[in-house]
């Protein structure tokens, strides 16, 4: 398993911060962050090829990006909408003809705001980090009919999207919905459901066990890579620790790696025992003090806690 960390400014400073500390790869959270997407919605190729080239020189590689969003637009048949999928399709082609190997796609709908209250959670020493808890009175979820006809548009975006991603090479990925009420499209069986309606190999999930978490803790997480990773759909990880869940606590708050309820040596051993090489990123590291620009000590202190997790599974083989 390697480390993958966000791209920020890509600068000089910060790529060699985070190659002294240690990390292998490079992720691309933003649908627009490569050139060419915000001119002519997709990038352009060589663009793409500029950008990996100039990270393979410090030693990093990309391990994923992201694709130009599917709006509204689409999901509820507007004008333009058709034009958002064929150009998340062309920007799926260019991250594959680059040699890009996992592609994330977002939906407009994926999630349901408003049905938490957000709130900044005090932990050890004063660092801050997201909470969020059960509203009082929440809005009425979405009815069957909406839910299947959200489903037929995702439906409709992916079935032109695979074979892109099948005949290019390159894995489409998608996170689980954030926060994970069981009525979100992607949160508990609407997860699933995914690699149910699609059953090539290019499909899967960027699995974030920290959004898992938050729906059921560590006996749904490891339920959870058990499944998905022995189908092989586990491509990409978003390594974090909670506490608290939205089924046991009716809230949760993010906390650094060894400060949450899980034991992340548990859940690596899981990944491991899966077979699963792919990338852990130590995604919403909160900052520590004495944080500034760049990589920061949160990020410092994730990384070298998760490459001693890696020693230690390696030495317990």
């Amino acid at each position: 398993m390697r480390i993958s960390v966000w791209n920020q400014d890509l600068s000089d400073r910060y790529l060699r911060q985070v190659t002294q500390l240690g990390a292998d790869c490079i992720d691309f959270g933003g649908g627009d962050a490569f050139p060419g997407v915000r001119e002519q919605g997709y990038p352009d190729l060589d663009g793409v090829l500029a950008i990996r080239k100039r990270i393979r020189s410090w030693g990093l590689d990309i391990n994923r990006v992201t694709l130009p969003d599917i709006t509204t637009r689409f999901v509820e048949g507007l004008p333009g909408g058709e034009r958002d999928l064929e150009n998340a399709c062309t920007a799926l082609r260019v991250f594959g003809e680059a040699g890009i190997p996992i592609a994330r796609q977002r939906f407009a709908g994926d999630a349901m705001p408003g049905r938490t209250h957000p709130y900044r959670s005090v932990h050890r020493g004063g660092y801050l980090s997201r909470g969020e808890r059960r509203a009082w009175s929440e809005p009425e979820p979405p009815t069957q009919g909406e839910v299947e006809r959200w489903w037929e548009r995702f439906l409709a975006a992916y079935g032109q999207l695979v074979p892109v991603a099948e005949e290019h090479n390159i894995k489409l990925a998608i996170h689980p919905s954030d926060t994970p009420y069981p009525s979100t499209p992607f949160g508990g069986l609407g997860f699933h459901r995914v690699i149910d309606a699609f059953p090539s190999r290019a499909v899967g999930y960027l699995y974030c066990i920290g959004t898992r978490a938050e729906a059921g803790g560590t006996p749904l997480i490891l339920d959870e890579i058990h499944n998905y990773g022995r189908k092989g759909r586990i491509f990409t990880v978003h390594f974090r620790n909670v506490r608290g869940s939205l089924a046991t606590s009716g809230g949760f708050e993010e906390v650094l790696l060894d400060d949450g309820d899980m034991n992340m040596f548990r859940v690596l051993r899981a990944l491991d025992g899966i077979g699963f090489d792919g990338c852990l990123n130590p995604d919403h590291v909160p900052p520590l003090e004495g944080d500034g620009e760049h990589a920061g000590l949160g990020l410092a202190y994730s990384i070298g806690y998760i490459k001693a997790l890696l020693a230690a599974l390696a030495a317990s083989d």
